[in-house]
């Protein structure tokens, strides 16, 4: 029987394992493509089908959302919004436990995000002003998954930079449970402690168009964030440019850089934490050590068995993931910049020794005490991280994704008599005669 977890030298590693891919060129299932033979009829791809639900979005508003709610969802919707008062109920309702855990995430979350800076400011000089005005956006749309879990935390992590931004107006829109036709309770609290300003119920490219054009019910956004499926990720792809989008996030993914000095069992326990997600899930460890790999690959064995979604995780586990023997960590922190993972872990001795050897990752955590999933609940970044590789070039969900900045220019007669003379030479150079003209007639050198 082969591993759960397979070992990898570098190089076997590199062409497999580590070599990235687009997000959107796995292999499709037959039971995605007899999904959509059955909505369409015709064995169409994902792309293709989110292009189709779009138009008939815009075409025909909430009619639309209701018939591919009942379609995909199996769930007959009659208001598309959730009262306000069935929110603040479903936070006295659930679990007190679950109550306080919300409260303290948010307050992390909250404290966090205000520590970011985004600030205006003016320089005024001989020769007039400059400066930048940071305005927030006016409305905002964020999705939350609910399709195989619930993810409260999600809410949290993306509405609260929003209110800390100052966003006037947060709609959330998220998938209904099939038994209530309403959202996970647990999520309805999250948007209590949150402060959303309202709560729409859809899922999938139906969401997200319903953000972009806005139906009877539901007002269109300026931009659009959250994570998502494949069929969420195509829709935003499709609208950009139409509404401001915050990312393509792809299928979540963990680096963990670890040393003999590695609890083997605690390794185990964050690469299954990893890949329970979803069977897309990438969970690498890069190692110097053959002893701990073989003993991560032994726990990893013995933990699966407790898990509940064991199922999910062994297939992420089978599929690209791994655990890779490097020469040393200096190889094992090349490897891990040249991935750009979304979530990196230093289980090593001396962690803080090494973070300036982290060039691309959406978060980095420090040692055994400081791991991946505090971050995903209660440590106070979001959550909401680069993946595929965009982290380098891509930060995780902050404030600034919630503004925007406005150029301040005002200068003088001093700086017209300084610059101007440059500001003819450049667009004379272009061919743009009439640009020109505008600097030159307030030199006096124009009629």
């Amino acid at each position: 029987m082969s591993p759960l977890i397979p070992i990898y030298d570098v190089p076997t590693a590199r062409a497999s394992i580590l070599r990235r891919q687009p997000w959107d060129a796995f292999a499709l299932p037959d039971s995605l493509l007899d999904a959509n033979e059955r909505f369409f009829g015709e064995r169409i791809g994902p792309d293709e089908a989110v292009r189709r639900i779009l138009a008939d979005v815009r075409a025909r508003g909430d009619g639309a959302i209701r018939e591919w709610t009942a379609r995909i969802d199996r769930v007959e919707l009659d208001e598309l919004r959730v009262p306000q008062a069935t929110i603040d109920d479903a936070l006295a309702q659930i679990d007190p436990v679950v109550a306080d855990a919300l409260h303290l995430a948010g307050t992390r979350i909250q404290a966090f995000h205000r520590r970011q800076p985004a600030i205006s400011w003016i320089h005024n000089d001989g020769d007039g002003t400059v400066g930048q005005l940071v305005r927030p956006i006016e409305r905002v749309g964020i999705y939350v998954p609910g399709g195989t879990a619930p993810l409260p935390s999600t809410l949290l992590m993306t509405a609260i930079p929003a209110r800390v931004a100052g966003v006037p107006h947060i709609a959330i829109i998220t998938p209904p449970q099939r038994e209530t036709g309403l959202p996970h309770p647990v999520t309805l609290a999250a948007a209590a402690v949150a402060g959303v300003d309202a709560l729409y119920i859809a899922g999938g490219a139906q969401a997200i168009a319903a953000f972009a054009f806005g139906t009877e019910s539901i007002p269109a956004v300026d931009k659009i964030c959250g994570p998502g499926n494949l069929f969420t990720t195509l829709a935003k792809r499709q609208l950009f440019g139409l509404v401001g989008i915050d990312g393509l996030p792809g299928p979540t993914e963990t680096v963990v850089i670890a040393d003999d000095s590695a609890d083997p069992r605690l390794a185990a326990a964050d690469l299954l934490a990893q890949a329970e997600h979803d069977i897309l899930a990438s969970a690498i460890l890069l190692t110097p050590s053959r002893t701990l790999a073989e003993a991560v690959q032994t726990a990893v064995a013995a933990q699966l068995e407790e898990l509940e979604r064991a199922e999910i995780a062994a297939g992420a586990l089978q599929r690209g993931s791994g655990i890779v023997v490097t020469a040393s960590l200096a190889e094992a922190f090349d490897l891990a910049n040249a991935y750009a993972p979304e979530h990196l872990c230093l289980l090593v001795e001396n962690p803080w020794d090494h973070l300036e050897s982290v060039r691309h990752a959406g978060g980095v955590f420090l040692g055994e005490r400081s791991f991946e999933v505090l971050g995903d609940y209660v440590a106070g970044p979001s959550h909401v991280m680069p993946t595929g590789g965009t982290a380098r070039f891509a930060s995780p969900a902050n404030v600034l994704d919630f503004v925007k900045l406005i150029s301040v220019i005002g200068l003088n007669e001093r700086a017209l008599a300084k610059i101007g003379p440059a500001a003819v030479a450049l667009a004379e150079a272009e061919g743009l005669t009439a640009h020109a003209a505008a600097v030159k007639k307030r030199l006096g050198r124009g009629e």
